[in-house]
């Protein structure tokens, strides 16, 4: 399925409370569909986000929504200990999200929960792979360690 195929309506319906505009909807429509949508500048090639109007490295307003291939690596680590209800979230063992760089280019980093791994596995570094979870009944972007 095409992430054009999710209206703005269906859209909206699917995720309410979220911000949603034209620059970020496809990344949000992506993820409807179970897929990574990051924007990319179709003139150089230079992948953004957070999703922005305007290319920051050639000022193009040429700017696409692309798939990502989801591997990368652990960039920078965070166990929470406390938090907002979140169903499906234990804070009793820390819970581990992640700034992960995404192997399409340096300083590509996305933020998501790191899953189905021990704690010792979980490092700095870590090559990890891209898995969707639910929340509240939506697909939603996690990654866990690449299995050796």
């Amino acid at each position: 399925m095409a992430v054009t195929d999710v209206s703005d309506e269906e859209l909206l319906a699917q995720l309410p409370g979220v911000y949603i505009d034209h620059d970020n909807k496809d990344h949000w429509k992506g993820m409807l569909r179970r897929r990574l949508m990051i924007t990319r500048c179709q003139d150089c090639g230079y992948w953004i986000y957070p999703p922005r109007p305007l290319c920051p490295e050639c000022w193009s307003e040429r700017i696409e929504a692309e798939e990502v291939s989801g591997r990368g690596s652990i960039y920078l680590l965070i166990l929470y200990h406390q938090g907002r209800e979140i169903p499906g979230v234990d804070y009793a063992t820390p819970y581990p999200v992640a700034a992960v760089e995404l192997e399409e280019r340096e300083g590509l980093r996305y933020l998501a929960p790191i899953v189905d791994a021990p704690k010792e596995r979980i490092q700095i570094g870590a090559p990890v792979e891209l898995v969707w979870i639910e929340r509240s009944g939506t697909p939603a972007p996690a990654f866990r360690p690449v299995q050796a």
